[in-house]
């Protein structure tokens, strides 16, 4: 038996993005961003781990908007422009470049990424999807579930259907993509409000995670405290983050992705270069964004950077894997005195700080993974959470607290002077929709089916939590408030129009092709029980 486990948990999430009305979307490239330097640099580094018979074992979330982005025919082809005008600027850059050697060597690198992306990208054929699947039936990835929308749960479930409705869809929406159902869950920020997991252990979640004091102060309080799951009491296991990894990977003062050697972030030539060179690859408005393409690294706090050298980066990287399985190792040796059981690590990360945030961050993971695997004895092992409960099926009984992550783990972000004007809202709009759900029983023709079907899309795009973080942070603000409400009175108006029996064909077809997520939604999904 191993000395004890590391579980590897990506959370890949993006808010469902989609506007066929505009030309180009500033939110759309969230997800062209994330697909470039996050999405498809994880797929790259399984391939090579799996061709070079490196184990890995990674537990993967892939959130039902990020999911359905990923399988809609629209944003693929929408992808593939932002990829061939990425591909034009590094060929460009590798030109303007050729005489300082400093930056000649960057733009080249970034020239070969953005090739190898393109292959891999039109060998899949634009579909993401197929190449998760894959992955997960080599055995590298398990691939598991969040919320329908991201809704934060604590907040919005003032309505046990809401809560239910979120978990159903997501369930529902996984197995339609991916063939198979999630044995686990995501709770949309850690967001745990006891009881939910009744709502899990209904749809068949074994597992999901908390941040370690949800685990830290359950009742009664964990023996093995955030080194084993608890099970809930509805048979549902919880596992806790663990504080010491994720310190060392997510902090960019005290964590790795701050090392002067990595890529500086906030550095791009879509501010750095004459505006007529670089206007064809911003906003059409000339308003300057990134593009991704940045040249120097962090050097320090200065604003004064030196040039970035990947070679020195990737040293670092391997560096820091290093470091991550030293220090993994003698935890787990100082914790295995203290437990009659192997230990379990759970190190849950956003997705997208690696190769987004942390631009070396894939690079970083594939050498953790390829220096564990070269070592002649083991000190842990590579494991999901339901390998660990086919291994440890008895675990303690126990009710976690009410947590979150984010700033004081209790909710605070998400229920802040710039945000909780949303919940009245949409409280309100959970009521009505589940008393549409059970008024209509059966629709009386087709077109009252299509605008109930609807009425519930819309209701749930509005409760993304996506859109309370962004009026926390104050980043595209306007954008965030803007969706809330578009969505919420395109809600409220397809319910009047319901009940008058006026519905518009039109404008219900336009609201189905512009907002088509899960596009087998069935508004009874909203129905109370047993109605």
């Amino acid at each position: 038996m191993p000395s004890g486990y590391v579980a590897l948990v990506l959370h890949a999430h993006l808010p469902y993005v989609r506007h066929p009305e505009e030309e180009y979307s500033l939110a759309e490239k969230w997800y062209h961003e994330a697909v470039t330097e996050t999405y498809i640099p994880l797929i790259q580094m399984v391939h090579r781990l799996l061709e070079d018979r490196v184990p890995i074992r990674l537990t993967v979330s892939l959130s039902p908007p990020l999911a359905s982005m990923m399988a809609d025919d629209f944003i693929q082809k929408r992808y593939l422009r932002y990829l061939e005008r990425l591909r034009e600027l590094a060929a460009k850059e590798v030109w303007r470049t050729k005489d300082d050697p400093r930056f000649h060597l960057v733009a080249r690198m970034y020239q070969k990424k953005f090739e190898e992306i393109y292959r891999l990208y039109n060998y899949y054929r634009g579909n993401l999807i197929k190449a998760f699947q894959e992955l997960q039936g080599e055995g590298a990835l398990e691939l598991i579930t969040c919320a329908a929308t991201h809704g934060y749960l604590p907040l919005i479930g003032l309505h046990r259907e809401v809560v239910r409705a979120q978990v159903e869809v997501a369930v529902h929406n996984h197995f339609r993509l991916f063939g198979q159902p999630p044995a686990g869950l995501w709770l949309p920020e850690c967001g745990y409000n006891p009881g939910d997991d009744a709502i899990l252990k209904k749809y068949n979640i074994k597992y999901f995670f908390l941040d370690a004091h949800g685990i830290l102060y359950a009742t009664p309080r964990p023996r093995y405290s955030i080194f084993a799951p608890v099970v809930t009491p509805s048979g549902v296991a919880a596992f806790g983050r663990d504080l010491e990894s994720s310190e060392q990977v997510w902090s960019a003062q005290e964590g790795y992705p701050g090392d002067f050697d990595y890529r500086e972030f906030y550095r791009d030539i879509g501010y750095d270069l004459d505006f007529e060179y670089i206007k064809p690859y911003i906003h059409p408005s000339g308003l300057r964004v990134d593009t991704g393409l940045k040249y120097y690294r962090i050097t320090g706090k200065t604003e004064l950077k030196e040039p970035y050298v990947p070679e020195w980066a990737s040293e670092k990287a391997k560096i820091h894997a290093g470091n991550f399985l030293f220090n993994r190792e003698h935890q787990i040796k100082y914790l295995a005195t203290y437990m009659d059981r192997p230990p379990i690590i759970v190190c849950p990360y956003d997705a997208e700080l690696f190769g987004h945030w942390w631009f070396e961050g894939p690079q970083w993971l594939e050498s953790l993974f390829r220096q564990v695997a070269s070592l002649a004895h083991q000190p842990f092992i590579f494991i999901t959470p339901s390998d660990y409960l086919e291994r440890f099926p008895i675990n303690q009984p126990a009710m976690p607290c009410m947590s979150s992550w984010g700033n004081n783990g209790y909710n605070e972000v998400w229920l802040d002077g710039s945000n909780d004007w949303i919940y009245r809202h949409l409280h309100n709009a959970a009521e009505a929709m589940i008393n549409l759900a059970n008024l209509f029983v059966a629709p009386r023709d087709e077109l009252t089916r299509r605008a109930l079907n609807q009425a519930a899309r819309e209701l749930l795009l509005a409760q993304s939590s996506d859109w309370a973080f962004i009026m926390k942070t104050g980043t595209m603000v306007d954008y965030a408030i803007g969706r809330t409400k578009k969505h919420l009175l395109n809600f409220w108006k397809l319910k009047e129009k319901i009940e008058q029996e006026s519905i518009d064909k039109e404008w219900l077809q336009e609201l189905e092709e512009t907002d088509n997520i899960f596009p087998d939604l069935n508004y009874r999904v909203f129905a109370s029980e047993g109605v």
